[in-house]
């Protein structure tokens, strides 16, 4: 008789969060979604920080049916408008609940056609970059008052090609893959500037990156298919290359990295975390290989000054 074996997957041990306070980007789907129940079955308090209000109201519906106790609220937040974004910070300031969990995760993929933010920035740089940067700004008190709190930045594999042009970054000359590595670069080394920073100044912010490998999510539809855009070729080709089981994973699993970075003991300041498979596409959590680029401690700073300057948010000084 032929024994079968089921394959194990990968999962984390998350400790105990209750009286936790999490906000979490982009969190009525993909890995926003995964995350929130996570975090939300771990005890925390958990602000659904969403675009559409209305899909917000489905997710925590979907999370409360296999969580009643869940505690979770939404707050409206578009990160291409620093308007929102300012709104959403001020909303939470005057609450006054120290935040002991930011993750910022919410972003956009590729779109084929050069698209622009509410004020005006390439829209995946002003998504990705520029709207999580001015958010963290917004929250860095209530961050600090948590007196140890994380917060944890979603870059992506392909930064790994990614260029700080800094007579670009708005990608006048639009390529949709080189735009979007450039963004997630442009996160990573916000990530790791802001731990920087935190030590430096005794913010007691812990600033954590990670990645997801490659997880099946919307991301890669929403982004290619902007605005309407057709991406029958682009889309075919991704269903197609899902099946193939060792490159892919699920959002359970996808999550893993990201939720390690946020809730773990052992999860450096400054580090950057992803799958520990083949290539960092799948797999249990490990120290990501953190591409060239992303160590120029000079690039780094020039990148937060400017990113200070187009958002109009300032730190404080260190």
């Amino acid at each position: 008789m032929t024994k079968t074996s089921t394959k194990t997957l990968p999962d984390i041990q998350v400790p105990d969060l209750r009286g936790k306070l999490a906000v979490v980007t982009g969190a009525n789907s993909g890995l926003g979604f995964g995350l929130t129940g996570r975090l939300a079955r771990a005890g925390a308090e958990v602000i659904l920080a969403v675009r559409n209000e209305e899909k917000g109201s489905e997710a925590i519906k979907r999370i409360k049916e296999e969580n009643p106790d869940a505690t979770l609220s939404i707050r409206h937040l578009d990160l291409a408008s620093l308007s929102s974004v300012a709104g959403f910070g001020e909303e939470l300031t005057k609450e006054g609940r120290p935040i002991d969990i930011l993750l910022n995760n919410a972003g956009l993929m590729m779109p084929p056609v050069r698209d622009e933010t509410e004020d005006g920035f390439e829209l995946q740089f002003g998504t990705n970059h520029l709207g999580h940067f001015a958010l963290t700004a917004h929250l860095l008190p209530l961050l600090r008052a948590a007196g140890t709190s994380r917060v944890v930045s979603l870059s992506s594999l392909i930064a790994r090609t990614g260029r700080l042009d800094f007579t670009d970054l708005q990608s006048l000359r639009y390529r949709p893959h080189r735009a979007y590595a450039l963004s997630k670069l442009a996160t990573l080394m916000f990530a790791r500037e802001l731990n920087r920073r935190s030590i430096v100044g005794g913010w007691g912010v812990r600033s954590v990156a990670a990645h997801p490998g490659a997880t099946v999510t919307n991301l890669q539809i929403t982004g290619p298919t902007h605005n309407g855009a057709s991406a029958k070729v682009f889309l075919a080709v991704n269903e197609a290359s899902h099946r193939i089981g060792w490159m892919w994973q699920q959002i359970d699993q996808g999550i893993l990295p990201a939720l390690y970075a946020a809730t773990s003991p052992a999860a450096a300041g400054g580090g950057y975390y992803g799958p520990g498979g083949f290539g960092e596409l799948t797999g249990s959590p490990a120290p990501a290989k953190l591409p060239p680029r992303s160590l120029d401690e000079a690039d780094a700073r020039r990148l937060w000054s400017l990113s200070e300057e187009l958002t109009g948010v300032t730190f404080p000084a260190v």
